[in-house]
């Protein structure tokens, strides 16, 4: 609109406005306040026209609530309140006094004696043929209603006819506030191509708008999430236990932890899938030194997850745990690879496992266990089986403090394939015992007699007691626990390599490695 309103210049008769309260609304920036019985020529900006507010009138008490409907009080104006961008139309009353005046409007009539009827106002569109005011206007002097003669002159009116008035008002309003919602919405859908005539006029999205790019932490888990499952073991006198595992085939087979399912074995085990369904599961096999167990539940209809290839995986690679970590199921966590074939050796002595595992900050706590470690293609790479935790803290206080372990993806296929098919797995030896109490570097294999198995791999490559074998294949061995692992990690029938140290020089040994007869 060309033409804005007028404001008309101060009454020289009107008294000084008080200073306003600390936090109160002033009328600085929204121009002087008009006084009593001279119409507002500011204006709420209308479709077609602009219609000066009617500025006198007793104040409104609960006749107003349409206007609190729509709108609460004005924020304060001055010091460090920004000013309004239509503060000078007034569209919004600025200022409180103008707020005061703006409501009063609407009050209903009270007694009062006859007064000189009010001059007619014109707005800045108003003409002859154009009223500029629709409605009640401000009252007399004498506070009796007036309204606008079509020759100009104020004349009385009934209540009745003001309360009919009034409700054209605020029907009027009510009616520009939805049109103004019609008008937006429809412009906004005319600009987006989703308008439809004859139904909803609100765009839908179309199919897989609200899938996530593939390669993504949410599609991955999106995926993987159905063939995730939560284990719980009730096993009596011998405790239970909560863990995860994960559909290792179409058979129903589902791999998971040792140390998860060792409290059920003669107890219960169930497995809750993702749905919520719970079935009744049988230990297949389980091995103590790999920690890896299979399950069978009698469902066919589960979707598998691919065990991917451990060996391609470098320090630093993106990861995501999936389990239920403290009966939590469903639970996805990321990180990334923080180590590669760090020797863990978690369990009770005699009990223990020997885990050439994969280390991650990927928040892994009790209940993970068993769940898989996934890169992010969705693959699995590793099976969750052991945190750090702070020395002095018990295993039961202990969390996540971003050192997890995993057992490689190709060691949990190999004993994954052997418990199917035998109940059991088979470990890999070179056959030789080792000497606990050395402390240099190196595993030292102990000088007594019998330290080195007659007709094992390494009496075959020439190993002696006393040795210290301080390189396999090709890899630093810095202590016992990672020669262990080093070996178990590889499969029976392998042939590696051993750098030995022996009377001061080193000597580069070859064998194949053969299972261990004792399991």
């Amino acid at each position: 609109m060309n033409d804005e309103p007028t404001t008309p210049g101060p009454d020289p008769t009107a008294a000084p406005e008080p200073p306003a309260a600390p936090g109160q609304a002033t009328s600085a920036g929204a121009g002087p306040v008009p006084p009593a019985g001279v119409p507002d020529r500011t204006g709420i900006i209308d479709l077609s026209d602009t219609r000066a507010i009617p500025s006198t009138g007793p104040q409104s008490s609960g006749d107003d609530a349409w206007f609190d409907v729509f709108g609460g009080e004005h924020p304060t104006e001055g010091a460090g309140v920004p000013v309004r961008a239509d503060s000078s139309w007034g569209s919004d009353r600025a200022d409180a006094r103008a707020e005061e005046v703006h409501r009063s409007a609407y009050a209903p009539p009270g007694p009062a004696p006859a007064a000189d009827p009010a001059p007619p106002v014109a707005s800045a569109h108003s003409s002859a043929q154009h009223p500029a005011y629709l409605g009640p206007v401000p009252a007399a002097p004498g506070g009796e209603p007036a309204t606008v003669a079509p020759g100009g002159v104020a004349q009385a009116e009934d209540p009745a006819s003001r309360r009919r008035g009034r409700g054209r008002l605020a029907a009027g309003v009510v009616a520009l506030c939805l049109l103004s919602g019609v008008v937006g919405g429809v412009v906004s859908q005319l600009v987006d191509g989703g308008l439809t005539v004859g139904g909803s006029t609100l765009p839908e999205p179309g199919p897989g708008a609200t899938q996530r790019p593939v390669g993504s932490v949410a599609n991955i888990a999106a995926n993987a999430l159905p063939s995730v499952v939560t284990i719980k073991v009730d096993g009596g006198s011998e405790g239970s236990a909560t863990g995860s595992g994960f559909v290792l085939d179409a058979l129903g087979h589902v791999l998971t932890n040792n140390h998860v399912v060792e409290p059920g074995v003669n107890g219960d085990i169930e497995v809750v899938l993702s749905n919520g369904d719970t079935e009744k599961a049988t230990i297949v096999g389980r091995d103590s030194s790999y920690d890896l167990a299979v399950l069978k539940i009698g469902r066919t209809d589960l979707k598998p997850l691919t065990l991917g290839p451990s060996d391609k995986v470098v320090v630093g690679d993106q990861v995501i745990a999936v389990g239920a970590p403290l009966g939590l199921d469903q639970t996805v966590t990321t990180g990334i690879v923080s180590a590669l074939n760090r020797p863990v050796q978690p369990g009770d002595p005699g009990e223990a496992s020997y885990i050439n595992a994969i280390q991650t900050d990927a928040a892994i706590n009790p209940g993970n266990s068993g769940g898989p470690l996934l890169d992010m293609t969705g693959k699995v790479i590793g099976v969750n089986s052991a945190i750090a935790r702070v020395p002095g803290t018990s295993g039961s206080t202990g969390g996540s403090i971003g050192l997890g372990f995993a057992i490689p993806s190709d060691q949990a296929r190999r004993t994954a394939d052997q418990l199917i098919a035998t109940g059991k797995a088979t470990h890999p030896i070179i056959g030789v015992s080792l000497d606990r109490t050395f402390t240099g570097e190196g595993a030292q294999v102990d000088d007594k007699a019998g330290a080195v198995s007659a007709g094992g791999p390494a009496a075959k490559a020439g190993v002696k007691p006393g040795d210290v074998i301080i390189g396999f294949e090709g890899k630093r061995i810095r202590t016992p626990d990672q020669l262990i692992v080093s070996i178990r990690a590889r499969a029976v029938g392998d042939t590696v390599s051993l750098k030995v140290q022996r009377d001061g020089q080193e000597l580069d040994l070859r064998m194949t490695l053969e299972a261990d007869p004792a399991k």
